[in-house]
């Protein structure tokens, strides 16, 4: 397409988006150079666009100030938008909304194309030939020594090269384990009071019971396994310790111990995810719970947030008892990982592009959670912020009734987000309100406007 084309389709988006409501009056729009970024067009492009859109009143421009959505832009008034509801983001939305604070994803703008391609050219160069065909289905010995060696330096994680078993990520490896307890005749496997639904429907689809853990500022109450009542039947327990999803607090040492005596002591196994430890800001991070027991903890990891969840590639350490098992409920071949993939990540883990990757997100992330903070104690200091000390999320806590109607608001200004209620288990009653923000998410030329929907949208 013509850069007079793609100008066209631009001005087109944008008007469309100021119609309907998704870009707010006043809303401040990215700057040229960002936004050209982001979508891959010339910078003249997008400036040519905005320029348009500014003689013709649906934008402003002010030396100094940016470009913003006009004040008196042609579109439904406010009272009929609203409306207007928007539908719940958990069920899927009907229109793209104009940002989203939504936790769970990285920033992918960030992915590390160039040194990725490198690490892929080195690895494909050395290669053998039969790396091309029907792989190990415990993935390839490449990426599985250099997993067992950066979890050891990195997580705390006791692992050798054998007990590896590569995935295509964390659901995958759940996947696996759901079936692999089933064989063993475990019927129950205990998960946290609030965490993904989509974790607690795959124990639930292999016909595993999930009973709740209860939670307080500790974390999990980890002391419940075995006790009489619910739990006393679960042959496994689900966990996010070293930052809960989505609360934010780090297992408390007692309670980790309190697992691993109940797993010794029963003969159960803990399901670690650890989802994002390598993300911690006011300290060194967290170690993993396998740590201390690797016969009774099976570790599941990821470069979903790390890199980018469209590679794909996860792992699991396993106890030795389990390797087999695991490793047959996979197949006879690696039928899901991609050897070139996996190859490029070993290559590069290998030469250290890994570790400065992550190094340089975890001061980026930490200026975006410092600059969500700033934000919010300068227009809405009653809001209070929790879970901020790792990770790509923050929880905001709200005053009581009030997490529907904030949610609301913020789906008319544009912004897509999560309450926490979206992820409590549906046994557990319901006893906070907050938002789960996730400011991992936007792109840095989205990230100015998503604040500022989300302050807007703020009691």
């Amino acid at each position: 397409m013509s850069g007079r084309g793609l100008r066209t389709g631009l001005m087109d988006a944008l008007r469309e988006a100021v119609r309907t409501g998704r870009l707010a009056p006043g809303t401040r729009l990215p700057s040229s150079r960002s936004l050209a970024v982001d979508l891959g067009v010339a910078r003249n492009t997008v400036a040519d666009a905005y320029t348009g859109l500014v003689a013709e009143g649906w934008l402003t421009a002010r030396q100094g100030s940016g470009t913003h959505v006009a004040q008196r832009a042609a579109g439904r008034p406010a009272a009929a938008r609203r409306a207007v509801p928007a539908a719940a983001p958990r069920h899927g939305a009907r229109r793209t909304p104009a940002y989203s604070l939504m936790p769970g994803a990285p920033d992918l703008a960030s992915f590390p194309r160039a040194e990725w391609l490198k690490a892929a050219r080195r690895a494909l160069t050395a290669a053998p030939h039969e790396a091309f065909g029907y792989g190990d289905p415990r993935g390839r010995v490449e990426l599985r020594t250099a997993v067992a060696e950066y979890l050891a330096r990195a997580r705390g994680v006791r692992a050798t090269p054998d007990r590896v078993v590569i995935c295509s990520g964390f659901a995958h490896g759940l996947g696996l384990m759901a079936k692999v307890l089933r064989e063993r005749r475990v019927r129950e496997v205990a998960v946290e009071s609030y965490g993904l639904d989509v974790h607690r429907n795959l124990l639930t689809d292999a016909g595993l019971r999930t009973p709740a853990l209860g939670f307080d500022g500790l974390g999990s109450r980890t002391g419940e396994l075995g006790e009489p009542g619910e739990l006393r039947g679960v042959g496994a327990v689900l966990l996010t310790a070293a930052h809960q999803f989505p609360i934010g607090v780090a297992l408390h040492p007692d309670r980790r111990a309190a697992a691993v005596d109940w797993a010794r002591g029963t003969g159960g196994l803990i399901l670690e995810d650890d989802y994002d430890g390598e993300f911690r800001y006011d300290r060194q991070p967290v170690g993993a719970l396998q740590g201390l027991d690797p016969e009774r903890v099976v570790y599941l990891g990821t470069a979903s947030k790390s890199l980018a969840p469209g590679l794909r590639l996860g792992w699991m350490v396993l106890p030795q008892e389990l390797v087999e098992e695991v490793t047959e409920a996979k197949g006879p071949v690696d039928w899901v990982s991609s050897a070139p993939d996996q190859l490029t990540l070993a290559e590069f883990i290998g030469s250290g592009a890994y570790d400065r990757h992550v190094r340089s997100m975890r001061l980026r992330y930490r200026r975006r959670r410092d600059q969500l903070v700033a934000a919010l104690a300068e227009r809405a200091p009653d809001v209070r912020v929790t879970g901020i000390a790792a990770g790509l999320h923050a929880v905001l806590e709200l005053p009581a009734g009030t997490e529907p109607s904030v949610v609301q608001a913020a789906a008319w200004q544009g912004l897509a987000l999560y309450g926490v209620d979206s992820f409590r288990h549906p046994s557990v009653e319901r006893d906070r309100d907050a938002l789960v923000i996730g400011y991992g998410t936007p792109p840095d030329s989205a990230w100015a406007g998503a604040l500022d929907a989300l302050c807007r949208a703020l009691p």
